[in-house]
């Protein structure tokens, strides 16, 4: 269930809350593909499923940054600020990838709004994201996203 604030003041007195967690999402063979002709990186342990099966997790792989990238789809689950002329992502702290995401599984997004700070016509939030796999021990990715948003 998505968190709805109305303008910063609402965001801001949200600093420190736990924000919930999304829907889980599949991975799909064909969602890596995508990923991989619009990066350019068609590595085998991505792309190729019979070779990737033979590979030293036993199918094929996410690239990590197709699992970062779904941060932000997951995270519109968790809040939604409006009353604001302007949201854009500022940047990434801190992140991880403990865990392979292999076809087939699924992921979703456990998010806390860590912090709030003031800028210049605006704020700057910092939320601590876990994406988690279903049924596995580590997570997929552990980061801090920062992200602006303008009156």
């Amino acid at each position: 269930m998505t968190i709805t604030v109305n303008g910063l003041d609402e965001l801001k007195k949200l600093a420190g809350s736990d924000l919930r967690t999304s829907e889980w999402i599949e991975i799909t063979q064909e969602r890596i593909n995508t990923f991989a002709d619009a990066t350019g990186d068609h590595q085998w342990i991505h792309v190729d499923p019979e070779r990737a099966a033979e590979g030293p997790f036993g199918a094929p792989i996410a690239h990590g940054y197709l699992t970062l990238s779904l941060f932000i789809p997951l995270f519109t689950e968790l809040l939604d600020v409006q009353g604001v002329t302007t949201k854009v992502n500022y940047g990434l702290n801190k992140v991880r990838f403990p865990s392979p995401v292999k076809v087939g599984s699924r992921i979703r997004l456990v998010g806390k709004l860590a912090e709030v700070q003031e800028v210049p016509g605006g704020v700057q939030i910092a939320v601590d994201g876990t994406i988690e796999i279903e049924g596995g021990a580590k997570p997929a990715a552990v980061m801090t996203s920062l992200s602006r948003f303008y009156s």
